[in-house]
């Protein structure tokens, strides 16, 4: 289970030609193998988020590219974090995730999400439905993976997919976590709750982690599950450096690349900008990440999103953030 994750969630690095991407992908995973982490992620999008970069920023296909860093990796997880449910036929999906723990050896996870990025839907044509419909698609998608990954036959005539005695052959390696991400407490965390291994808060502000906590407590109360079956991790944002000199290079290196620099800032931008990141040296870091875990999480899926393609950095943040969580 997922206690210290890295994701990755850009590939647009300075001075680095497309042909050269995936080696610096491969370091950042060899550094996190390396340094503590548990499971190495990378998003499941066709364009880049519109907070990280312009649409046209790079964006490898998620699945592709876990395949090929299980050739390059030898203990950690290797999973999205999270699929987009709303890009694939689940029983595909089931087939995908189940091919990656093959070639992995037993260690692919599937993080699952409803899927909110509208762009990416109506750019490539796929059908991107109401909130209500989304959340629908996921649930019976969550249906007929469960049982495909278990060596059942499912099937199912759903509202929005059908599957006729599924099989899935050949089978797991091993028993594939499911993780939802997300913090919904209405319907997210209750479908952690009915189907997941695992749950990753993403986009939650401190002051309500205690209140997702609480909702999810509730709904296993409700569905009979015990709770501490379940694995929370929650999502940070760090940028972190040897020293907090080398740690405001990085952020203004990071912040050129998007036409800005720190000087050109007010004080209160500046202040804003590296208020997005746990940000500093690593006795700040790790104080921050410490604080963080006191509030009731299992763990952390981290990103480096402004200097993850840094040597050294990945390295550090592992061995800085693994002293808190294990």
């Amino acid at each position: 289970m997922t206690r210290l994750g890295y994701q990755m969630p850009n590939f647009t690095y300075p001075n680095t030609e497309p042909a050269d991407i995936f080696d610096i992908v491969v370091r950042q995973a060899k550094e996190a193998e390396a340094s503590g982490f548990d499971t190495v992620m990378v998003m499941d999008h066709f364009y880049q988020l519109p907070q990280l970069g312009p649409p046209e920023n790079a964006m490898i296909e998620c699945y592709t590219l876990l395949s090929a860093l299980s050739q390059h990796t030898s203990k950690v997880r290797l999973g999205a974090l999270v699929t987009g449910n709303t890009y694939r036929n689940p029983a595909i999906l089931a087939k995908t995730v189940t091919a990656l723990d093959i070639v992995s050896g037993g260690r692919a996870q599937l993080g699952m999400g409803a899927g909110w990025f509208e762009l990416e839907h109506n750019a490539f044509g796929i059908e991107f439905g109401t909130f209500t419909d989304r959340f629908e698609k996921m649930e019976e998608s969550l249906q007929i993976i469960k049982g495909m990954l278990a060596g059942e036959q499912p099937s199912l005539d759903g509202k929005h997919y059908t599957v006729t005695d599924a099989i899935n052959q050949p089978a797991p390696l091993s028993k594939i976590p499911i993780m939802i991400g997300g913090g919904g407490e209405k319907k997210t965390l209750r479908m952690v709750a009915q189907y997941a291994d695992e749950s990753n808060l993403t986009g939650i502000a401190p002051q309500d982690v205690q209140r997702k906590l609480d909702a999810l407590e509730a709904h296993c109360e409700r569905l009979g599950r015990d709770r501490s079956e379940i694995t929370v991790s929650w999502q940070r944002t760090v940028l972190i450096a040897p020293t907090m000199e080398e740690a405001i290079g990085d952020l203004d290196a990071f912040l050129v690349t998007r036409g800005a620099s720190l000087d050109s800032m007010s004080e209160e931008d500046r202040q804003a900008m590296m208020g997005i990141f746990i940000f500093g040296d690593p006795d700040t870091v790790g104080e921050q990440l410490e604080s963080d875990l006191a509030r009731g999480v299992d763990g952390f899926t981290i990103h480096l999103p402004a200097n993850g393609h840094v040597e050294g950095r990945v390295q550090l943040l592992g061995e800085t953030a693994s002293k808190v969580v294990f």
